[in-house]
């Protein structure tokens, strides 16, 4: 039986979901999350998709994304095909590291933007790996923040600090505390 065809955007923005195969490890050490990102960058680039917010898990992956030049699915699986073969390489295993396709829910309303933007930086919060959203490395929630420890072209938060204020100190302080 076929598989049901995934639900188009009409924004083109997803919140895409990668999960190991059997919820296992996929992110061992920061060697692995780096590369990870680099990926994720370099077909962000390739593609011309917006990334609004991210965050790595260590069996799992949240990506918010604006299709860009090819459908979302062509893009991911480019990640998902270059990152296995990192990690198949480095672990020295064979076969399939994540859970089925990426899983995607449309993203249509600003609302539901917002939303999915606290979600994705709260999920190390929920799993009880930090305290604060701030504290978890692994997301863009630092870029956000201001920080910026990964470089500001992997992922674009102008467009969701514009839905807070204009003033760029204003919507960081507001996206703060909407966060």
């Amino acid at each position: 039986m076929p598989r049901v065809a995934r639900e188009k955007s009409r924004s083109g923005v997803y919140h895409v979901m990668l999960r190991g195969a059997n919820r296992q490890e996929i992110f061992h050490d920061d060697e692995d999350c780096l590369r990870f990102l680099s990926i994720v960058e370099k077909y962000k680039m390739k593609a011309e998709v917006n990334i609004y917010a991210w965050c790595l898990m260590g069996n799992h992956v949240h990506l918010l994304v604006k299709e860009g030049n090819e459908t979302l699915s062509a893009t991911m699986k480019r990640v998902g095909v270059s990152f296995v073969s990192y990690y198949n390489e480095k672990y020295q295993t064979t076969g399939h590291l994540f859970q089925d396709r990426f899983r995607s829910i449309c993203i249509d309303s600003f609302l539901s933007l917002l939303n999915v933007v606290r979600y994705i930086h709260q999920n190390p919060v929920k799993a009880g790996m930090v305290d604060r959203v701030g504290d978890w490395r692994w997301s863009s929630c630092l870029g956000y923040y201001g920080k910026q420890p990964f470089p500001k072209k992997l992922y674009d938060t102008d467009y969701i600090l514009k839905l807070f204020s204009d003033d760029s100190s204003l919507a960081k302080a507001r996206f703060i505390e909407f966060n």
